[in-house]
């Protein structure tokens, strides 16, 4: 928490939203905002799943919210009995989002394709969108979205994946310009290798490798101090700034023979 939520955190909760919360950083995030006190709003796929770890939370009791990050609606709904039962919202982190190998050479992959931007890009515009009017008329919040480093380079294998981190990257820059003077931040936080179910398969070395709870507290103390774009660890900050430097052809060689995700694997 930052300096203001923390002088009044006896007379008032931070109120923190936050999807794909059952599992992996998600549920990170989630725990680590619990032991701040927040009040949370928890929004994931799998209804049973999110209800078994929200009671991991007692004594705080989390809303939670069951639905797909794709389902405008159900976004909609949640955000306004959210506002409704709490008030603006304070942090509204758009952390839900998929991986899979995708080549496309497949038609197959097609399907994998369009999830995969649906939730990482679209899924951020579903999030923050109902939020919105509320946090205007505070003219005070924050809204986060978690991009990756895979979207600062195109990896092979992962066209889908590191093409829908890139859009998100861009998207949460445009709309961070968008709320200049509205009083509403927007912080881009751009993960490494996190150990999670998403991670778990990969069959390659993923150097750098945070657990999930580091890297919830590193997040929470981002978004706390404000930074604008932030990358974990700071290890991967520097191996990201050289990524992007890199020329195309010296690139191209490096990757051509690297080690891919399976297609289709999550």
């Amino acid at each position: 928490m930052d300096r203001t939520e923390q002088g009044g955190a006896a007379a008032r909760r931070v109120k923190v939203f936050l999807t794909g919360a059952s599992s992996g950083i998600g549920a990170a995030l989630a725990r680590q905002y619990a032991r701040e006190g927040a009040q949370l709003g928890l929004f994931a796929r799998r209804a049973d799943a999110l209800a078994a770890f929200a009671a991991t939370l007692r004594p705080l009791t989390p809303e939670i919210y069951a639905g797909d990050v794709r389902d405008e609606s159900a976004l909609r709904s949640a955000a306004m009995d959210f506002t409704t039962r709490h008030g603006a919202a304070d942090v509204v982190i758009a952390n839900a989002g998929i991986s899979r190998g995708t080549l496309t050479e497949y038609a197959g992959d097609n399907a994998d394709f369009r999830a995969t931007f649906d939730t990482n890009v679209l899924g951020m515009l579903h999030t923050f969108q109902p939020f919105l009017p509320a946090m205007r008329a505070a003219r005070a919040g924050k809204l986060v979205g978690i991009a990756s480093v895979a979207g600062f380079r195109g990896l092979p294998g992962a066209g889908a994946y590191s093409a829908s981190k890139a859009a998100a990257i861009n998207y949460l820059e445009g709309l961070r310009v968008e709320m200049v003077g509205s009083g509403i931040e927007v912080i881009t936080i751009c993960p490494g290798y996190v150990a999670t179910p998403m991670t778990a398969n990969n069959p390659y070395r993923m150097p750098f490798l945070l657990s999930a709870d580091r890297a919830a507290w590193q997040i929470v103390r981002a978004i706390a101090s404000g930074r604008r774009f932030y990358v974990l660890p700071w290890q991967m900050r520097w191996a990201g700034r050289l990524l992007r430097l890199l020329p195309r052809a010296i690139y191209d060689r490096a990757f051509a023979n690297a080690p891919r995700k399976p297609r289709g694997d999550p």
